[in-house]
């Protein structure tokens, strides 16, 4: 079984060197473990380590996995979450990190007054502008924060981003960087129910140079788990 407490550590260490690197606190930096295939145990050793943020990318998988872990952790929605499925969503995940258009932003805040909870919520921005990817491009941001400003049950607490893959992971900077600009852009707006405080962004292959370039929240699967589950 693969050392999910070493490999805990050794990430932390990365994100503290990188966060000191670019004059940050790595206090601010939270670790999500991104659990897409990985087994029950794995995800309870992980939470042992120090984990309190779960990330799953399908409500199916999140919902039989959070049925039988008590532990007290955060249930991160961070793949792309159809409409139909939000009912469902809303019964497992704590925050959706992927909202990416205003047709869902409404959906979600429909449910959220049917239930009666204010949904927490982080837009998905697209910055490589790939169309394989989910994701809303840059240029629709400005439309949909508008249109999540007139909700009353929503909130937006930041951005998530998937950036192109790069072998050489310094070549993701431009892509963090944008994110980073697109934050402080928004956060200007002064916008009632968004805050814009946290960056969700860097993986296995680069999250160090996320770290540097102001991430706050680090989605990582394989550097703590081990290679996917199939």
């Amino acid at each position: 079984m693969e050392d999910v407490g070493a490999n805990y550590r050794r990430i932390s260490d990365r994100i503290s060197e990188a966060a000191l690197r670019a004059g940050r606190n790595p206090q601010e930096i939270k670790l999500l473990a991104a659990a897409k295939s990985q087994n029950v145990e794995l995800i309870r050793a992980a939470i042992a380590a120090g984990v309190r943020l779960i990330g799953e990318n399908y409500v199916q998988e999140a919902e039989s996995k959070s049925q039988v872990i008590s532990e007290a952790v955060e249930w991160h929605m961070i793949g792309h979450l159809q409409r139909n499925k939000v009912k469902a969503a809303l019964e497992t995940f704590d925050l959706i990190q992927s909202l990416d258009s205003v047709a869902l932003a409404i959906e979600l805040d429909r449910a959220g007054q049917r239930s009666g909870r204010t949904l927490r919520t982080f837009i998905d921005v697209n910055v490589g502008d790939e169309p394989s990817k989910s994701g809303i491009a840059q240029d629709k941001v400005a439309e949909l924060v508008e249109r999540v400003s007139e909700l009353s049950h929503l909130r937006v607490e930041g951005l998530m981003v998937v950036p192109p893959f790069k072998e050489n992971p310094d070549e993701t900077r431009p892509y963090f960087r944008a994110l980073k600009k697109l934050q402080i852009e928004l956060q200007g707006w002064k916008i009632p129910n968004a805050s814009f405080n946290e960056l969700s962004m860097g993986m296995t292959h680069d999250y160090p140079i996320a770290v540097e370039e102001g991430a706050t929240i680090v989605r990582i699967g394989t550097a703590l788990f081990g290679a996917r589950k199939t």
